[in-house]
């Protein structure tokens, strides 16, 4: 059996399917808000070459989870033809996980700036392109039906990317730090 080819020229004239079969141009707000996502996936597997352990594995789970939520803005349907959805219990574990790992983290005094470590660096472009597919979702929502669990999960993965960025500085302590009037 050979494989199907992977270009279908269906897309060459500046439109796309959704996963309900309606076609839309390639710059639907709903096409960008899940290639916004697609981006944030493509930046967390570079980020994972810096990571081990936990870690590594946590940001395996969230690149899948990240699957799934593009399948949700993509209007795909799970195998039982209900669609498949972020929900708010993965909302939720994202919220323990940032507990966790700020209990361990000595307190904020100054704005964090991306860099420290390359793990640290990686993981705080991912979390500026999650804000941004945040943005292209909520500008969705305010057009068209988006599961408003997708939203509290993006919001909720910047803040996870970014206390696990200060993990990444060692726990916090090579964090670079914002000083006021440095550049004047």
């Amino acid at each position: 059996m050979t494989e199907p080819r992977l270009y279908t020229r269906t897309g060459d004239h500046g439109e796309t399917a959704l996963g309900d079969g309606t076609r839309v141009p390639k710059d639907n707000p709903r096409i960008r808000a899940y290639g916004a996502v697609d981006e944030v996936n493509a930046a967390l597997g570079v980020a994972r070459l810096h990571a081990g352990g936990e870690i590594d594995a946590r940001l395996a789970t969230i690149q899948n989870d990240l699957i799934g939520l593009g399948a949700d803005l993509h209007k795909d349907k799970g195998a039982d033809d209900t669609p498949m959805r972020i929900s708010a219990t993965m909302v939720a574990h994202l919220e323990e996980e940032i507990d966790a790992m700020t209990a361990d983290l000595p307190p904020l005094t100054r704005f964090v700036l991306p860099g420290g470590s390359p793990l640290a660096a990686h993981l705080h472009v991912c979390r500026t392109l999650v804000r941004r597919a945040e943005r292209l979702t909520a500008k969705l929502a305010t057009a068209e039906g988006v599961n408003p669990q997708v939203q509290a999960y993006l919001n909720r993965l910047s803040d996870w990317l970014f206390v696990a960025a200060r993990v990444a500085n060692d726990n916090g302590r090579t964090d670079v730090l914002w000083t006021p009037g440095s550049g004047h």
